[in-house]
This record gives C-alpha cells, sequence and structure tokens, in this order.
C-alpha cells in the first residue's frame, strides 16, 4: 500500500507527458554516467564505491543510449553527452588491472575504440 493517492499518479503521468523527449534523454544519460564515473572511482570514496563489473554495464547502457540518441537530440546535446561518456571510458580503462582489447571496452562496440 502506498501513501500517494490516486489523482497524485495520474497527476505525475500527465507531467511527465509534457516533458520533451530531449529532456528525458539527457536526464537519463546524466544519471547513467553519474552512476558510471562513481563505479570507475570518480568519486569521493572510491575505496568502497569501485565495481568495475557495475561500471562496464552502466557504460555499455549509456554508450548504447547516446548513440542510438544522437541524432534525435542534436549535436549540442549530444557532445556532451559523448564527451562524458568517453571520459569515463578512459577512466574504466586506467582503473581496470586487466586491459580489453581496443574496441572491446565497455560501450566500445557503440563508439568505437577509445584511446
Amino acid at each position: 500500500m502506498t501513501d500517494t493517492p490516486p489523482n497524485d499518479a495520474a497527476e505525475e503521468a500527465r507531467d511527465i507527458s509534457e516533458v520533451p523527449a530531449v529532456e528525458l534523454i539527457n536526464t537519463v544519460a546524466v544519471h547513467l554516467l553519474s552512476a558510471a564515473a562513481v563505479k570507475v572511482g570518480l568519486a569521493d570514496d572510491p575505496e568502497t564505491q569501485t565495481d568495475l563489473d557495475e561500471g562496464r554495464k552502466l557504460i555499455t547502457a549509456l554508450a548504447g543510449l547516446v548513440t542510438a540518441a544522437a541524432t534525435e537530440i542534436g549535436d549540442q546535446h549530444a557532445r556532451p553527452l559523448r564527451d562524458g561518456l568517453r571520459s569515463v571510458q578512459l577512466a574504466f580503462r586506467e582503473a581496470s588491472s586487466i586491459q580489453d582489447a581496443p574496441g572491446a571496452g565497455p560501450g566500445e562496440k557503440y563508439t568505437g575504440p577509445v584511446t
């Protein structure tokens, strides 16, 4: 049982229907980017927060989203997401003790090799 009255759920659904797709895509991408950054050790407490297996999954999901959405959201929105993606891909490569082959790193099947 929830504390949210049924009208609030309908109101939230109406609210989300008013949000432009570009804003939703950017919001999801920023959440994936932030989570990936934490998991590859770019956070306040890397000793306890780094999890490269989780980071790989997040980076791959982010790469797929950014690559698929780039033409839909336009270069002005896609460029900073690509830059952030590349940064976490490089951070992953730096944090990993076992190096992936070029083109086999997280998300690289969508972005190509990151060096």
